[in-house]
This record gives structure tokens, C-alpha cells and sequence, in this order.
């Protein structure tokens, strides 16, 4: 069976992980985020905190994770979800320099 290199990239502020994979091919984003194991890479973390996350390749946000199948060389990234939406934050911003 013919495999191919790939990566999966998380990231917290104070820590980031790019985990190198050799998956069979055929492999979708969500399953090579499962076989990445990042909970054992981010123990500081609830293990809900990568169920069904939001994923992209090279920074473009994958609409369906579960059914996009990788090619050699794709960086997988597992997003975060947000703390504060970011419009919010600038409006909050522009509040306090007035």
C-alpha cells in the first residue's frame, strides 16, 4: 500500500507542535489529526479539546475535514476555538482610546 508524508501543526501561545506522519494514502485531515495523538503532546489540555476541531491546509479552513483526502506534503492545522470574537476585541480597543 503506497503511503505518503504529511503533518498535523497545533499550537497554544507559549507552545507549538508539528508532528511528521507516514499515513497510507487515502488518509483524510480528521483521521490523520486522530492518528497524530495530540493529546499525549498536550497533556495540559482536556482530551475534549480535540474532539471535532476545526481544521485547515496551510492556513484555508477545511469545510468538510472528515472527507478531504490529503496529498503528500499537506500540513494539517488544528485550530483553536476563539476566547473573544475579534470584532469584539477591536470594538473594546477603539472604546478604551477614546
Amino acid at each position: 500500500m503506497a503511503e505518503i508524508d504529511v503533518e498535523v501543526a497545533f499550537a497554544l501561545p507559549e507552545k507549538q507542535r508539528i508532528i511528521a506522519l507516514r499515513v497510507p494514502l487515502g488518509t483524510t485531515a480528521s483521521e490523520a489529526v486522530a492518528l497524530a495523538d495530540l493529546p499525549s503532546h498536550f497533556p495540559e489540555l482536556p482530551a475534549e479539546a480535540f474532539t471535532a476541531p476545526d481544521l485547515g491546509l496551510f492556513g484555508k479552513h477545511l469545510r468538510a475535514p472528515e472527507s478531504h483526502r490529503l496529498r503528500a506534503g499537506d500540513r494539517v492545522e488544528v485550530y483553536r476555538a476563539l476566547i473573544i470574537d475579534p470584532k469584539a476585541a477591536r470594538q473594546a480597543r477603539a472604546n478604551t482610546r477614546r
